[in-house]
């Protein structure tokens, strides 16, 4: 019991400013993209415009079937400027591991993020997007794949 909350905890600081939402096909959002995560460790999309200040719906889908414990998948949108290579080896310093992907100390460097999800789980998050055009990168912070599993959201 005292580890789930914990663990809820946890969760709830680092989507701090971001909202998961509890029902997607009713949140009003200015634009949804979807996302699939798999067992290549690859996102299907390797990137997206959205217009600025612009409600953003990102659905991740996980559609790989290797368990979680070796093939989380999560997606963290970067703030301008951090690069998804150096947020995923910042990631492994600070301790990220097929647990907890996202360490509590680099959520400052994130705009918004994902659950870590198993095998056939979707997490949605909303995020409003950057008032400052330019290039936000997207990372999945499992080890190691940061190597592969990245992506740019173009603010216009």
């Amino acid at each position: 019991m005292k580890l789930t909350a914990i663990a809820t905890t946890c969760v709830l600081l680092l989507t701090a400013g971001t909202t998961h939402a509890k029902d997607p096909k009713n949140e009003k959002v200015d634009q949804t993209v979807t996302i699939t995560g798999n067992d290549t460790m690859q996102f299907d999309v390797k990137s997206f415009e959205v217009k600025a200040g612009s409600k953003v719906k990102i659905v991740l889908k996980n559609i790989g079937v290797v368990p979680k414990i070796a093939m989380g998948h999560n997606l963290v949108v970067l703030k301008k400027g951090i690069t998804a290579i150096a947020f995923g080896q910042k990631a492994l310093g600070a301790g990220a591991n097929a647990t907890n992907a996202l360490p509590d100390s680099l959520k400052g460097d994130v705009i918004a993020s994902t659950k870590l999800l198993g095998p056939g789980e979707t997490d949605t998050v909303v995020l409003t997007a950057p008032k400052e055009a330019g290039s936000y990168e997207y990372v999945c912070t499992f080890p190691g794949h940061f190597a592969l599993m990245r992506g740019v959201m173009t603010v216009k």
